[in-house]
C-alpha cells in the first residue's frame, strides 16, 4: 500500500492586526516543517520574537521589507530568501504602501503557535 500524502492541508486564514496568516500545509506525525502564506499590511511589522523550537526560511513573493535577523536588519524584495535560526530574534516590517507577502516554512521539533517569545510588540501582545 502506498502512502498518498505527508501533509494535512489545511487553507485556513487568521487575522492579526499587522495582517493574515493561511495554514498551506500542516505537520502529520512524520513530517517536521509547516508552511505558511503571511500578508503583512503596508506600515505595519510582527513582533520582535523568537521560538525555542523551530527554524524559519522565509521567501518574499510580493512587495518589500526589512527583516530583523539577530543583530542586522535586511532589506528584501520579491524572490530574496532569509534564514531565522532557532533561538534568534526575528522580525519583519513593511514601510511599503502594498502588502508584503511571503511564504514561511516552519521547520523543528514543535511548531504550535505558543512557540512565540515576544519581545517588542506594537499591539500589546505577551
Amino acid at each position: 500500500m502506498v502512502k498518498v500524502t505527508l501533509y494535512h492541508i489545511l487553507m485556513s486564514t487568521f487575522e492579526r492586526p499587522w495582517g493574515t496568516y493561511t495554514n498551506i500545509l500542516c505537520p502529520d506525525k512524520d513530517t517536521p516543517c509547516r508552511v505558511k502564506k503571511i500578508v503583512v499590511k503596508p506600515g505595519k511589522r510582527l513582533s520582535l520574537q523568537l521560538h525555542n523550537h523551530r527554524h524559519e526560511h522565509w521567501v518574499v513573493v510580493k512587495g518589500e521589507g526589512y527583516v530583523t535577523v539577530g543583530g542586522a536588519v535586511l532589506h528584501r524584495k520579491a524572490n530574496d530568501y532569509v534564514f531565522i535560526p532557532v533561538e534568534t530574534k526575528h522580525r519583519i516590517e513593511n514601510k511599503g504602501t502594498e502588502e508584503l507577502i511571503f511564504v514561511e516554512v516552519q521547520y523543528g521539533d514543535y511548531l504550535e503557535e505558543d512557540d512565540i517569545v515576544r519581545f517588542q510588540d506594537d499591539f500589546g501582545r505577551v
